[in-house]
């Protein structure tokens, strides 16, 4: 049988279970901010934002919706970095009842079209030096309304002008602006709409096609919850750095919504280099921090003052792809010998349950361990694609079950159905499709993934999507994407491509497939290296055999 968490035995004070807030996400933040109307919610650019003027904005966001005709159900798609704009148009939508659908600002036009047509979306919100790009992707949706902000709209008078003077965007007189946009209502004492869809995020799921992931506001709230039993070291007023980005679940989950569900404070960084994030860092005396393994590494890299001090650390997380343990090894020596009294924390999760289903405890740590479930939570490991549970220590497929399993896949029920699955127990399972161990004392050990993924910089890229991308381009018979080991991104994406007849394989040949690739993919999923062959290793089916490429590419290493 799964374990139930360790938390509360070892930890006294942490239950095995969670209670989440009855009410929606942003009756959540509401009640928090009834707590705490004075104490700050949001800090970016220098600005801070207290928690009654937080609800103050959302409620008058929430109004400027419902005068634009936006109804309980409908969908708007938000293509912002993190920024209070995107705070304030995610709870003023919730509290509508509408759907936040939740995007990358820098997806190529083909991947925002499919968005915008997937979510149905209504109305979608980007930035002003977007709007070419978001123009184009509309054009195929048709009645999809446009609403741009730029990143000066929540800052004071000075800063606004300073900001314009360095961004010369010009914009049709017709389109509708953010200030524009909130006179068109008033606030009002409008009860709040719990709609049963709150957010939906993307992912591949198990087949690598790209999928909407609907999620509701008890899965969002039981994160919340869950993320603060296993943190019992949190105080309100205590503030995380937010680099994480609000359309991916780990920052959306962890670093806005369990903060501000608790009365703590989001320091919204919309874009950031390794300098500028330990600058930030050290500016907010932030006491939880949270990235990827690459994120990590660059911080490693930096030639950082020797008198840094990261005493006010409480915190510090990594998710969204493994860390290794030469890794987690030189981060830990890297805290320790700059005062941070505590060590990396790591996770995992998928965001078919938001994000991170478990977590290393701050009293326990295991090599290579990726922590036992969150308070609340189950795993399992099963023999894949069956119900076959496997005794601890044996390799098998991670289920997770717990009170932050989506709804669904938007449009796909056959792949639901294949990836959430009731068993015997009664509970609902999901099936990840990645490989672990776990130990007799519940600890879980990542192995590998069953399916083709490539994780780069803690974003997932699907090799299938690119390939149908390359093999569209006139000059290509067939493709292969791998994912190829990189000491700064952990992988990065090659291609081989193999040619049409009498295309030769030049420069030029080289260039024109990039810039097809760079109008339907996503700057962070680029190929980085296109490598053309003759001919592609088949499987005895006739299939590209892709893992004889990976092997190829392992013995170059």
């Amino acid at each position: 049988m799964p374990i139930k968490t360790p938390w509360a035995s070892s930890m006294g004070q942490v239950p095995m279970q969670i209670t989440a807030f009855d009410g929606s996400m942003y009756e959540a933040v509401r009640a928090a901010a009834q707590k705490t109307p004075h104490h700050t919610a949001l800090c970016y650019m220098g600005k801070t934002i207290s928690y009654k003027k937080l609800i103050q904005n959302i409620d008058h966001c929430a109004a400027a919706l419902l005068a634009l005709g936006i109804k309980q159900g409908q969908r708007l798609t938000i293509a912002l970095p993190n920024c209070p704009q995107a705070v304030y148009m995610l709870y003023g939508a919730n509290k509508i009842g509408a759907v936040a659908n939740m995007v990358h600002p820098l997806s190529a036009p083909k991947e925002l079209s499919f968005y915008l047509a997937e979510s149905e979306s209504v109305l979608v919100i980007t930035l002003d030096i977007f709007y070419d790009k978001m123009r184009d992707a509309i054009k195929e949706t048709g009645d999809t309304r446009l609403l741009i902000t730029g990143a000066a709209d929540c800052l004071g008078l000075p800063a606004r002008i300073g900001m314009k003077l360095k961004q010369k965007t010009c914009l049709p007189k017709h389109i509708l602006r953010w200030r524009t946009f909130l006179k068109c209502g008033s606030p009002t004492n409008e009860m709040p709409v719990k709609n049963r869809e709150a957010v939906i995020l993307y992912s591949g799921g198990t087949t690598g096609t790209t999928k909407g992931i609907l999620l509701s506001n008890e899965n969002l709230n039981s994160l919340a919850a869950q993320i603060i039993a296993a943190n019992p070291m949190f105080v309100p007023g205590d503030r995380m750095l937010a680099a994480m980005p609000l359309f991916h679940g780990f920052g959306l989950g962890v670093c806005i919504h369990s903060i501000l569900f608790n009365s703590g404070v989001c320091v919204l960084v919309p874009r950031f280099t390794p300098k500028s994030y330990i600058r930030d860092l050290l500016k907010y005396r932030c006491n939880f921090m949270a990235g990827v393994p690459t994120l990590f590494e660059a911080l490693l890299r930096l030639k950082s003052p020797q008198n840094m001090d990261f005493s006010f650390l409480k915190g510090v997380f990594s998710g969204g792809d493994s860390l290794s343990p030469e890794l987690k090894k030189r981060l830990d020596a890297f805290l320790t010998a700059h005062h941070c009294p505590v060590q990396v924390r790591e996770g995992y999760g998928t965001t078919e349950t938001v994000t991170a289903c478990c977590l290393t405890p701050p009293h326990k740590a295991k090599e290579s361990s990726i922590g036992i479930p969150l308070p609340g939570n189950f795993i399992k490991i099963v023999r894949p694609d069956t119900q076959e549970e496997l005794p601890y220590g044996e390799e098998g497929e991670i289920l997770l079950s717990g009170p932050t399993v989506m709804l669904g896949y938007m449009h796909h029920p056959e792949e639901t159905a294949k990836t959430l699955q009731t068993h015997r127990d009664g509970r609902t399972w999901v099936y990840t499709g990645d490989l672990g161990v776990m130990d007799s004392e519940g600890f879980l050990y990542f192995k590998g993934r069953a399916k083709r993924l490539i994780v780069s910089s803690g974003y997932n890229i699907y090799p299938g999507q690119l390939e149908n991308v390359l093999d569209a381009h006139e000059y290509v018979h067939r493709s292969c994407v791998i994912g190829v080991s990189d000491s700064y991104k952990m992988q990065k994406v090659k291609a081989y491509v193999e040619l049409m007849p009498h295309i030769p394989a030049t420069e030029e040949t080289r260039a024109s497939i990039l810039d097809h690739c760079s109008k339907h993919i996503a700057r962070y999923a680029m190929p980085c290296e296109i490598e053309f062959r003759e001919a592609l290793p088949k499987t005895p089916v006739g299939k590209v055999n892709y893992r004889a490429l990976e092997e190829q590419e392992k013995e170059k290493e």
